[in-house]
């Protein structure tokens, strides 16, 4: 089903401006905090309104400024599960469920046991939301919104509270309960791990825009941007002066990069993850840096570096290089000691734009 929205609001010292079409059954927007990703939801599901703009879910206009259609968040079949549930504490996991259902008692006492069952709440339908684990309260929660067929979920931040364990536990079961949900499902969150496993198109989204809009993958393999670059994990970012289309100089990382490919004129900035950093021992290569260690820390599966920039103009920029090494190289660099220097492989550098 088609998603077209296009919403824009100002308040003070804060605006929204988005304009984003999708045809994806799982769309998430990444973004850090305060760059207008819940209100986007809040306005999509008509509790908060925009000054101007269009909202439509397949063939039916949820709002439009011009046509001053505004259709109520309850008439939306539109289902929002908040950060911390929203369960009524003094209702019961059934009475929870059967808040949004329709139809007669025995209809509605038909549809609640379904969910139960569906959701894995069989025995506990007598139960306060108070008496629930986090992944029973989130179960509980969507089977409430499930129970009355929503034709779109909004996920906002489902899983802030819960620590490491139990959030990737929650994780896999909201996961695993969306499979056969034939709608569309839009996740908000500044995890860029839970993004990339959950959607299919993405909304990365700085200070209320579109930062870059696309594909998931496509994104995470070439930001465009450098503020997606940041919000999908790549740890170096260096200003650019381009010197020629085949090179350019990487103010930051204090050297000069070269590339068979040509370099866009619109670049302002070049990235490289921290993990694609090729190790050589001997002979400085193309595209290498020196290594020269800062400070080092050893984590459970991951050795992580930080290093100086190659020059004095590239340290004045105050930012470490970073260099992650994996555990199947451990070995190798126990055995041959720290490399002479590391290289940007080509394939890896990312061009990116303000």
């Amino acid at each position: 089903m088609a998603v077209y929205i296009e919403i824009k609001r100002k308040w003070e010292g804060f605006s929204i401006e988005l304009q984003v079409k999708s045809s994806a059954k799982r769309i998430g927007i990444l973004g850090a905090s305060g760059c207008g990703k819940s209100m986007t939801l809040k306005i999509i599901a008509g509790i908060e309104t925009p000054g101007e703009g269009r909202i439509q879910l397949g063939p039916r206009i949820l709002f439009d400024s011009e046509s001053r259609i505004n259709i109520k968040p309850q008439k939306r079949n539109v289902g929002y599960l908040f950060q911390n549930y929203a369960l009524f504490p003094a209702m019961t996991v059934e009475e929870n469920i059967a808040a949004g259902i329709k139809g007669n008692k025995a209809e509605r006492k038909r549809r609640v046991r379904e969910m139960t069952e569906r959701f894995r709440l069989a025995g506990l339908e007598k139960r306060l939301p108070g008496e629930l684990s986090g992944g029973q309260q989130q179960r509980t929660a969507l089977a409430r919104i499930m129970a009355y067929e929503p034709e779109m979920i909004l996920l906002d931040e489902p899983y802030t509270a819960f620590d490491g364990f139990l959030r990737d536990r929650l994780e896999q079961e909201l996961l695993t309960m969306l499979d056969d949900y034939q709608g569309t499902a839009i996740l908000v969150s500044h995890n860029r791990d839970e993004i990339y496993r959950f959607s299919e198109d993405l909304l990365i989204m700085e200070d209320g825009k579109a930062a870059v809009f696309g594909k998931s993958k496509d994104i995470f393999e070439n930001p465009r941007k450098i503020a997606a670059a940041r919000l999908t994990g790549c740890k170096n970012i260096s200003r650019v002066e381009i010197l020629n289309p085949h090179s350019m100089r990487a103010l930051d990382f204090g050297i000069t990069l070269h590339t068979v490919r040509e370099i866009p004129g619109d670049t302002s900035a070049v990235g490289f993850r921290a993990h694609e950093f090729v190790p050589i021992w001997g002979k400085r290569q193309k595209n290498c840096i020196r290594v020269q260690v800062e400070s080092r820390a050893e984590l459970p599966f991951e050795w992580k570096y930080y290093l100086k920039p190659e020059t004095e103009e590239g340290r004045r920029g105050g930012e470490s290089l970073c260099w992650f090494v994996q555990k199947d190289k451990w070995q190798e660099l126990s055995e041959r000691g720290l490399p002479d220097y590391l290289q940007f492989s080509e394939g890896k550098l990312l061009f990116l734009q303000e």
